[in-house]
């Protein structure tokens, strides 16, 4: 099948260089359709989400955020790696790129971070997907994962690593998935990922939730207890008439292991089925 990769930008939005991958573009039906700004979780640069930028762009005109600290965006030590200052970048560049109406998609950090988006309110936000976000927080759960996994990976890759090391960390991942990882992993600075990973648990997510005015769906993994039943409840009482749908047979990396189930999840949620 015939790509439909557009570019990737450098763009310039809260005093960062942001950098995007962008799927689809106009025609095709996609311009009567939201544009998706899809923001990856704690160590997935926009490369390793491009193949599902290119489902998504079959049908919406689609941007994959390298969140700062990974990927092409700015890093480095000197910067501001929290929450906000990641909610911020997305409103900033949802400016920025001059969109008039889209929606976010947000998977685990991305999630928190969406969803921190949305409660802002900005103009021309018509939905929201919030996928398997972290609830840990201040007096809740720890997250279900430990940072020497995340820490341990990063000083590999930063070594110079390949698939085999990568496969030691995500045995189930596939050969491709693995060589994107051993290539890419080394562009998520330490200390983004470090701050990201103790934010899980001093930042309050549900907070956000009331504030949202606009549809949204709360996509989540059967697998890998980042977002149980009991949690679901909760979402649903902050976030009322919030959608909910679980992807059987998925960890929390749900397209990795449930690709289609992925997609089906979404529905007609998006204004067009996926």
């Amino acid at each position: 099948m015939t790509s439909n990769f557009v570019n990737g930008r450098n763009i310039a939005a809260n005093g960062i260089r942001q950098h995007v991958l962008r799927f689809g573009g106009p025609g095709g039906g996609r311009d009567q359709r939201d544009t998706l700004l899809l923001v990856p979780g704690i160590t997935s640069p926009a490369i390793t989400w491009g193949y599902v930028g290119e489902r998504l762009g079959r049908h919406f005109d689609t941007y994959v955020l390298d969140v700062r600290g990974r990927g092409l965006s700015s890093a480095g030590n000197d910067l501001d790696y929290s929450l906000q200052a990641q909610i911020d970048d997305v409103t900033a560049l949802v400016q920025a790129l001059g969109l008039s109406r889209y929606s976010l998609i947000g998977h685990s950090m991305g999630g928190r971070i969406v969803a921190g988006a949305a409660a802002g309110q900005p103009a021309g936000l018509s939905r929201v997907v919030i996928v398997d976000p972290p609830v840990s927080g201040p007096g809740r759960r720890p997250y279900p994962s430990q940072y020497p996994w995340y820490g341990d990976s990063i000083a590999a890759a930063l070594e110079g690593c390949d698939r085999e090391t990568m496969r030691r960390f995500c045995p189930s991942w596939t050969d491709e998935q693995l060589d994107l990882r051993a290539e890419w992993l080394h562009t998520c600075n330490p200390l983004a990922i470090r701050t990201s990973f103790d934010g899980f648990h001093t930042d309050d997510f549900h907070q956000f939730l009331p504030k949202i005015r606009v549809p949204a769906l709360l996509m989540t993994a059967e697998r890998g207890d980042v977002v149980r039943d009991d949690d679901v409840h909760e979402i649903k009482s902050l976030l009322p008439g919030v959608l909910h749908r679980r992807v059987p047979g998925a960890g929390h990396m749900i397209p990795w292991d449930n690709e289609e189930g992925f997609y089906s999840a979404f529905g007609d949620f998006l204004g067009h089925t996926v």
